[in-house]
């Protein structure tokens, strides 16, 4: 018969499945840091020597780091999917701008599809929260601030489709985004008209959400991204018209 003895979990095998849950979830981000080991253990119940040996066997996987002084962290390794030579490739492409916004558009669509039917109460609080402090921000004019809880707000829509595999994928990309590698994100806040056209575009996703409306929730997204590129590929023209009447100029000066 196909049977075998029950043996209890150890309290640290317990402790390691429930940080890998908390991290493949994208509850525990790369770089968090995690609380100091009394609290920790406080909190999951656990004694300190189970606890050090749960986080042991973590730091032994790769997937949690010591830094002297400062504690234990989620390993930032683990917030990109991209080796530092394919990062460099295409930072000096143009061509990885615009496909990196065509998968944006067709992944975060289907994200917003599957938030509107799948995602909980909860998770459209969340959405909603960051799309008033986006508000919030726009009314300071802080490029900064307005940038951050752009991505903040993707993010969320992503984390609340409830699916791993792509959370950690748009995870990987909007830590590029964030790093300038695919394009200057300050580039979209440069014209009022522009600003007000983004706030608008994020407040219709918002509102097809917590409407719940799948289809609406996807086309608004689409759309966005849709205005997105077409910005960019605007600014981009205009950079190189710019740079052929600086070439003109000079030639009417050196002619002078």
């Amino acid at each position: 018969m196909p049977f075998r003895p029950v043996h209890p979990e150890k309290l640290a095998s317990a402790v390691v499945r429930q940080i890998e849950e908390l991290i493949l979830r994208g509850i525990l981000r790369p770089g968090e840091r995690l609380p100091a080991e009394r609290e920790l253990s406080e909190r999951l119940g656990v004694s300190r020597p189970s606890l050090r040996e749960a986080v042991a066997d973590l730091q032994a996987r790769g997937l949690l780091t010591a830094r002297a002084g400062a504690g234990i962290f989620v390993t930032e390794a683990l917030g990109s999917a991209f080796s530092d030579t394919l990062v460099q490739l295409f930072s000096r492409h143009d061509e990885a701008v615009f496909d990196y916004l065509d998968f944006r558009r067709d992944m975060e669509g289907l994200a917003a599809e599957r938030a509107a039917t799948r995602g909980t109460e909860s998770d459209l609080k969340v959405i909603d929260a960051l799309f008033a402090q986006m508000e919030a921000a726009h009314g300071r004019r802080n490029p900064a601030d307005e940038a951050r809880l752009d991505a903040d707000f993707h993010l969320a829509i992503i984390e609340a489709s409830h699916n791993v595999m792509m959370l950690h994928m748009m995870r990987s990309m909007y830590q590029l985004l964030r790093e300038g590698v695919f394009y200057n994100r300050s580039i979209m806040f440069k014209q009022r008209t522009t600003r007000e056209a983004l706030l608008d575009q994020h407040r219709a996703i918002n509102t097809a959400l917590q409407a719940r409306d799948p289809a609406a929730s996807r086309a608004a997204v689409e759309a966005h991204l849709a205005y997105v590129e077409g910005a960019l590929a605007a600014d981009r023209q205009a950079e190189r018209n710019e740079d052929i009447a600086r070439q003109r100029l000079e030639r009417v000066k050196t002619r002078s």
